[in-house]
């Protein structure tokens, strides 16, 4: 105990105690009379903001957009994916209500169309164009299979099979216009 209480008197920090000023004497304290009197207010709730004309009366900038961005292949294969998705579902939905709705079978509307006698060229182009949405949306999904193996993601392969899927579209849209 002896050696602990040496220890503890040798320390500078104990020594130095005795060297600081009493702050007690110049504390000040309050008065009774000057406290503030307190008034409440009745409570209002907020009043409803848009989101946007919140972040206008706060000038805060619109966040970035697509408008803003450069086009790049990538962007513009996952954008078409989708809107081929979105007409293949189109198609499907048309052809099924219409073989519930419509009075004749298929047979029926092939022969009208045959009727119209039109050009080999513009039934054709027709074909394609009613093509075109199955063969890309074919194509660009074997691509996304191939991505699921984990293979092909960096940024020259991603597009070299860009290149690729767009050169097997447009081949199996043309084997199915010809048909």
């Amino acid at each position: 105990m002896a050696f602990y209480c040496a220890r503890l008197s040798a320390k500078p920090i104990l020594a130095s105690l005795g060297r600081l000023p009493l702050t007690l004497k110049s504390a000040h304290y309050a008065q009774a009379a000057a406290v503030p009197k307190v008034n409440f207010k009745k409570y209002e709730p907020p009043k409803p903001e848009h989101y946007d004309d919140k972040n206008a009366r706060l000038k805060r900038p619109l966040s970035p957009h697509l408008t803003i961005y450069a086009p790049q292949l990538t962007t513009l294969l996952s954008v078409s994916h989708r809107a081929a998705g979105i007409i293949l579902s189109g198609y499907a939905s048309v052809l099924g209500i219409g073989a519930l709705v419509l009075p004749n079978d298929v047979s029926h509307y092939i022969m009208m169309i045959e009727g119209l006698n039109l050009s080999p060229a513009t039934i054709f182009l027709a074909k394609f164009l009613i093509a075109a949405p199955f063969g890309y949306h074919f194509a660009n999904g074997i691509r996304h299979l191939y991505w699921d193996t984990a293979k092909g993601l960096s940024i020259k392969e991603v597009y070299s099979t860009g290149y690729i899927m767009l050169a097997t579209a447009a081949v199996i849209t043309l084997f199915l216009a010809a048909l």
